[in-house]
């Protein structure tokens, strides 16, 4: 297996899903500091975009949480 066919792969594995995980909960902070912000200076439509922003972020942990729990103990890059 060539190392151009392991990095394609990588996304699909469990480090890969690992590591996107990890992105996408380092979104959260921004997110959080969005919705401070907009608490602080009442402004109700930026709150809005912030709270739609955090569900995104839950939903897209949620899809890789199931990811995953997908991928078991079949590692592709294990082989």
């Amino acid at each position: 297996m060539s190392a151009l066919t392991k990095a394609k792969g990588f996304r699909k594995s469990r480090s890969g899903t690992y590591l996107s995980m990890a992105a996408t909960a380092f979104g959260a902070v921004g997110a959080a500091k969005q919705i401070k912000k907009a608490r602080a200076e009442n402004d109700t439509l930026r709150l809005v975009d912030a709270v739609v922003t955090a569900a995104g972020i839950v939903t897209g942990l949620a899809i890789l949480y199931r990811e995953l729990k997908r991928l078991g103990d079949d590692d592709v890059l294990l082989g």
